[in-house]
């Protein structure tokens, strides 16, 4: 595609992971126009192994993604651009999204499935691990510790509910790490459930499987590690758009209705960045719905009316 392509599509899928794919090929099936802009930064790149999707279970997630692409690519009202979607505007008969190259696609509908960014603890050797022997959901990578001893490191409050989720996966540890004090009331739960706790910070972690080094100079090995990152949606489009958005506990979302539409009439989103959770089956439902809603917007609702309840 060139900067004088004056192609109208009826959706801009801004985003090509399992979210986006899944809501492309809904549009794609309805024979409709459709350009998916995806930058390559699926979440879950780090993790050599996908777990609880109905039938890819245990999968390199990056194979997932590549074959979905291969089927969806196969229907030809279907366009992929590689690269990034800088800027988005309303226009009077949809919206215009602007790439990193200052190329404007145009289209009736928007559906932004960017996913989010981790923001994890500052420290030494967790990022490097971050999807091989530090993880975020029990479901996605608990079973394969095989019952071997977990660590949960604590950035808030918020941790007591990893901490109490794990016993069911291993032995568990609770590594406070000086961000907060369990009350009397939580540290009896923590006792019923079994966890320990360390209140000894944390200054490195090193090897695979990882072992915590502590500021009294103990090495503690465990099978895996969890911890609760904070997230932010990975691009501002939403925000350009004024889309309402939602802030919880580990961090910002989209917010969108049962149809996975936000705010703004005529855009939709889906996947991690319109949920406080992920995974890749959450994220190939939501995106399924967001497709559907957003092929029945075009039937109808006409575009005049939807663009004058904004």
């Amino acid at each position: 595609m060139n900067g004088n392509d004056k192609t109208t599509y009826d959706a801009i899928i801004v985003g090509g992971s399992y979210a986006g794919i899944a809501a492309a090929l809904q549009l794609a099936r309805a024979r409709r126009r459709v350009l998916v802009m995806d930058e390559g930064l699926r979440r879950n790149r780090f993790a050599s192994h996908s777990h609880g999707f109905l039938g890819q279970d245990g999968r390199p997630p990056g194979d997932i993604a590549a074959e979905a692409r291969t089927q969806l690519m196969r229907y030809p009202t279907v366009t992929w651009m590689t690269g990034r979607a800088e800027k988005a505007a309303r226009t009077s008969k949809g919206f215009e999204i602007t790439d990193s190259d200052g190329t404007a696609h145009h289209a009736r509908r928007l559906l932004i499935a960017v996913g989010v960014v981790d923001e994890l603890p500052a420290i030494p050797g967790l990022a490097e691990r971050w999807g091989r022997s530090v993880f975020h959901c029990p479901y996605c990578h608990g079973y394969e510790l095989m019952q071997g001893r977990i660590g949960v490191i604590a950035v808030s409050g918020q941790s007591m509910h990893h901490a109490l989720m794990l016993p069911d996966w291993g032995p568990t540890t609770l590594l406070l790490n000086g961000t907060f004090e369990p009350d009397a009331d939580q540290s009896a739960h923590l006792a019923r459930r079994g966890v320990a706790v360390e209140a000894a910070f944390i200054t490195g972690i090193d090897s695979d499987p990882p072992e915590v080094t502590l500021a009294d100079g103990r090495r503690v090995p465990f099978a895996g590690l969890f911890v609760l990152p904070r997230s932010r949606v990975a691009s501002p489009l939403a925000a350009q758009l004024g889309c309402v958005s939602e802030d919880g506990p580990l961090g910002t979302h989209i917010r969108v209705d049962e149809m996975q539409e936000t705010s703004i009439p005529g855009v939709f989103a889906c996947g991690d960045a319109a949920r406080a959770a992920g995974s890749v089956a959450l994220a190939v439902g939501a995106g399924t719905i967001a497709g559907t809603a957003l092929h029945r917007s075009l039937l109808f609702c006409e575009d005049d009316a939807l663009f004058a309840r904004a």
